[in-house]
């Protein structure tokens, strides 16, 4: 009984991994399809118009071809990310839903920023060049595939710097209503927050408007900080954090010191530890923690976010909590609180 137990998991197991192999055979084709979707704007025209729309007034609003679209569609359908609904007793219509409304371009939770960054031939590239990487055979991935690195190539491209900028946006809309409502007593008592690498200023702006008392401070390059879209309340400084942080209560981080090594990372903090004050002053870290919660439904997501470091920086990675510890105990920061929060990120406090 024991070996026919154990010859029928393993026959499960095989049957599981012959239908499994084709997902990675041809794991290219959901991004592809879901990207196309995007561009055509399918969720956008069903938004717009309110209810289920049938392929012919699909194929006519978005002046498509009718086979092709509804070859896409019936993908889509199938992967639940649009629904069929009966229109009328003869017609069907494609619907909405909660998965495609997030590919809606400007909707209050949309993605689909963050899906074309990532789906971009600029970011696909150096996706080539990751086993190189992994056996330390020169360059990033992203340097090999495009002769320098993702901040000096976004510089001298205007286009790619928006499309960063608006994909840091859409996840800070998610992340950032998340930190509001789960974590608001993190920003008592600060009367001036630095968003360090704030890009075009999303996450400040929601934060100074939930927390009105805040004077805020968008630092970030140059480059980045003169096409933000001004806000009141909110002061914009260019500048390296690598040389100098603005003075504030209180440093703001998203999603960018993952960017960075250890020692890149604690050269930042120690700027930080420099611009706030000694006595009460902290660093909030919104970034994924690895392995701190096993029920955690979002976990693959930080281990994605790692290859993605690996693939599109020079020595970026995700961490661990006691990763965490070590780079900012390296700084000067003696005491930290982790928060999770409805999103990827963990809510990171550090005090000197």
């Amino acid at each position: 009984m024991g070996d026919i137990k154990v010859r029928g998991k393993k026959e499960d197991e095989d049957e599981k991994a012959e239908v499994e192999i084709w997902n990675y055979v041809f794991g290219h084709v959901k991004i592809a399809v879901v990207k196309c979707a995007i561009e055509l704007g399918i969720a956008d025209a069903i938004d717009k118009h309110g209810s289920p729309m049938t392929l012919s007034q699909l194929t006519t609003t978005l002046k498509c071809e009718p086979p092709r679209l509804y070859r896409i569609l019936r993908f889509l359908v199938h992967y639940q990310i649009f629904k069929e609904e009966p229109v009328t007793q003869d017609s069907i219509g494609f619907a909405l839903t909660p998965l495609s409304r997030r590919l809606i371009r400007h909707g209050e939770r949309s993605m689909a920023a963050l899906i074309l960054l990532e789906s971009s031939p600029v970011m696909l590239a150096p996706w080539h060049s990751l086993s190189a990487r992994v056996l330390d055979s020169g360059n990033s991935p992203f340097e090999t595939a495009h002769g320098k690195d993702v901040w000096s190539y976004a510089e001298e491209n205007p286009g790619h710097s928006k499309l960063i900028d608006e994909a840091m946006a859409c996840d800070a809309r998610v992340a950032v209503r998340a930190l509001i409502e789960g974590c608001p007593r993190v920003f008592d008592g600060i009367k001036s927050l630095v968003d360090v690498g704030g890009g075009n200023g999303t996450a400040l702006s929601m934060l100074v408007k939930a927390f009105p008392w805040m004077h805020g401070i968008n630092f970030d390059l140059p480059h980045v900080v003169a096409v933000a879209p001004k806000v009141d309340g909110i002061e914009y400084v260019g500048g390296d954090m690598f040389e100098c942080v603005p003075k504030a209560d209180a440093a703001f981080f998203m999603w960018v010191l993952h960017d960075w090594d250890d020692e890149e990372c604690i050269q930042i903090l120690k700027k930080c530890r420099e611009a706030i004050p000694q006595d009460k002053g902290k660093v909030i870290i919104v970034e994924s923690v690895l392995e701190e919660d096993e029920n955690d439904k979002l976990e693959f997501v930080g281990l994605m976010l790692d290859m993605v470091m690996m693939a599109h920086t020079n020595k970026g990675k995700e961490r661990t909590l006691k990763e965490w510890k070590y780079v900012l105990g390296e700084a000067g920061f003696t005491r930290i609180n982790v928060k999770p929060i409805h999103a990827v990120q963990s809510i990171i406090e550090a005090y000197i």
